[in-house]
């Protein structure tokens, strides 16, 4: 769960510095109060009345383009005054691995025989080392 948690969170901020650095322009050309075409690629289309006509020319009055940009961020990284200098990096590296080190928990497995049975005597050490009472 947690694997799948870290790439969701991966993915989503990737898409967020993606589309936080996007820009785009919106065109809309409108004739009247109506919107005739949205174009996000590239100009919209003029209406049938904006050809080049001797009885047009009354009518582009009404017709209007306009622009819509939304512009991106250009500068993904803000300097700050509170730089870490290389001491500074190094104690807290060390700081942090002494302390996790602190919480470490050791498994101890303790075995319990329910029925213990005495050793095996098959050998007679007497005999063996030769230790007799007199």
């Amino acid at each position: 769960m947690k694997k799948y948690l870290t790439k969701i969170t991966a993915f989503s901020l990737a898409f967020l510095v993606l589309f936080s650095t996007f820009s785009f322009t919106v065109e809309a050309h409108y004739c009247g109060d109506f919107i005739v075409d949205i174009s996000y690629t590239g100009e919209a289309e003029v209406c049938k009345t904006d050809m080049t006509n001797d009885l047009s020319i009354a009518m582009k009055d009404c017709c209007s383009d306009k622009q819509h940009k939304i512009e991106g961020q250009d500068e993904l990284q803000v300097n700050s005054d509170k730089q870490l200098d290389f001491s500074k990096q190094f104690f807290l590296t060390s700081f942090l691995t002494s302390y996790k080190s602190l919480f470490v928990t050791k498994d101890f497995v303790k075995i319990y025989h329910k029925n213990p049975y005495p050793p095996d005597t098959d050998k007679n050490f007497l005999v063996l080392y030769q230790t007799f009472l007199i």
